[in-house]
This record gives structure tokens, sequence and C-alpha cells, in this order.
């Protein structure tokens, strides 16, 4: 049942981008490219289309690989100070978030230490800083937080946005789950990012949690255990 309906969710995430860059293309051939004004639009629709479409393969192709490797040796992890990743993934959303005007706010010890594949753990935070970002108002704050509690470690993604009613959150990870399908193509989710997350902290023998009200914001938190 769940390849089944992998398999059909797959197919619509698909079909949906190849049918507007096909409308598109046969409208510019019908003569729309003869009219400079008509033909950048449907170029610009193509382009995106096609950019979504890279973007659901490249996250196929991620799980693909996480899978891959849990099934066989596992990753490779190491003992790593955790600010320098944190940081770098501060770095790596600025942008978005300056685009978006939300300020990212980062609370973590040079001390704090895990056993981690750094790229892969970067990713999976990535991920969940991206869509904070994403879901929340301008103006807003976005905080990332780490610290250690007994034999645990946690990295904290607390957004003030508007939150995930209770009866979606045990579906979140979830390949291809939206809580708002049509919000989330518009702003280019792939319905896939959360399931990558999931994957990556699985691999690092930690676990995902996510909280969150509606008109509050969201909670994500990494639980990973310590070497």
């Amino acid at each position: 049942n769940l390849r089944r309906d992998f398999v059909a969710n797959v197919s619509h995430e698909l079909r949906t981008p190849i049918t507007a860059i096909k409308g598109a293309v046969e409208t510019l051939l019908a003569g729309a490219n003869e009219n400079p004004q008509d033909s950048q639009r449907f170029l610009e629709i193509a382009n995106r289309q096609s950019d979504r479409l890279n973007a659901i393969i490249e996250d196929l192709l991620a799980l693909s690989r996480l899978e891959r490797d849990a099934e066989s040796a596992g990753i490779e992890l190491a003992e790593e100070s955790l600010l320098p990743i944190l940081e770098s993934v501060v770095q790596c959303c600025a942008t978005a978030a300056e685009t978006k005007n939300v300020q990212l706010r980062l609370f973590c010890t040079k001390e704090l230490t895990a056993c981690v594949n750094s790229p892969l753990l970067e990713q999976a935070i990535v991920n969940l800083v991206d869509n904070a970002i994403k879901y929340s108002d301008a103006q807003e704050t976005v905080s990332i937080e780490g610290w250690q509690n007994g034999n645990q470690v946690f990295i904290k993604v607390q957004d003030r946005g508007h939150g995930i009613p209770k009866d979606h959150l045990p579906r979140l990870f979830e390949r291809f789950y939206r809580v708002d399908a049509a919000r989330s193509r518009a702003i280019g989710g792939t319905g896939l990012g959360l399931a990558i997350v999931k994957h990556i902290i699985q691999a690092h023998n930690g676990e995902v949690t996510v909280h969150s009200a509606l008109g509050v914001g969201s909670v994500f938190t990494i639980i990973l255990p310590v070497s």
C-alpha cells in the first residue's frame, strides 16, 4: 500500500509541472511566440515549472541515497562542534530571510558537540529553517538553538508563524504530505523536505519532533544521542 501510494503521489506531483510546461510550449507553437509579451510570459511559465520539476527530482534522489546508505553500512559520523554547522545554516538561509524580512537568531555554545555527518545534518536543519522562513510573516523571528541535556543533544528551530492544525501533525513527515497543498506549491515546496529531515535524523540514530499551535507558531526539535 505504501509503495502504491508513493507511486501515485510521485505521478501526481510530476504531472502538474509537466502539464504546465507542455501547455506553455503548445501555446508558443500555436503562434504565441509571434507576440513578444506572450512569448515572454509562456517562457517564464515553462522555466518556473522546469525548476519545480528539477527540485522534485533532486529531493527524490536525496531520499533514495539516504535509504540506500541506511540499508548498507550507514552514513559516516564523526564528533563535530555544532556551532559551525548552525552558523553555516544561518548563512545559507540569510538571503531568504532578508527577502522575507525575517530575522534569524542563533543560540549555541562553542562547546556543544555531537557525533554527526556535518553536510547531512546541515541539510536537515536548512530544510527546517527554510520552512520556518517561508511560513513566517515579515518582521517575525526564526530562532535556532542548540543545547545538551543529559545524554542527548537538542537542536530547536522555532518560528512564530501561522502554526499547523493538530490533526496534521502525525502525518507531517510523510512524503508529499502537505497541510496546504496550494500554498506549499506556490512558495516552491516539493512536499519532500520534512521526509528528508526525518531520514537524515534517523540515520543519526536520533529523532525529530514537532509541536505547533495555530496563530502561535511551530517548534521542530532534533534530538541526537551523545556519543
